[in-house]
């Protein structure tokens, strides 16, 4: 059975990731998950190459994987743009 920890461990090793994310959506049995990572190893891949490079550093994992879901493929400047944009909105949330 893959955990969400055996996910996480190797996209960070293989992608040399800054942040993951990876939620178990099974229920327990470890065939489904959602992962977001951050890397630089994403600089100028489009996504369906981000997509893949997540594919091939879980390829060891993929066949007791029964689905993935990536919901974020970030570099480490796309996630500090975020982060600045969110942060004023959720300062204008606090002061309504």
């Amino acid at each position: 059975m893959v955990t969400a920890s055996d996910v996480e461990v190797k996209l960070k090793e293989k992608l040399d990731a800054a942040d993951v994310t990876v939620i178990d959506t099974s229920g327990g049995c470890g065939a489904s998950f959602d992962v977001a990572v951050v890397s630089d190893a994403f600089n100028g891949k489009m996504l369906i190459a981000r997509h893949r490079l997540v594919h091939d550093a879980l390829a060891e994992l993929m066949p007791d994987i029964h689905a993935l879901s990536i919901k974020r493929c970030w570099t480490k400047a796309q996630q500090a743009a975020a982060t600045q944009q969110a942060a004023p909105a959720a300062a204008a949330a606090g002061t309504s």
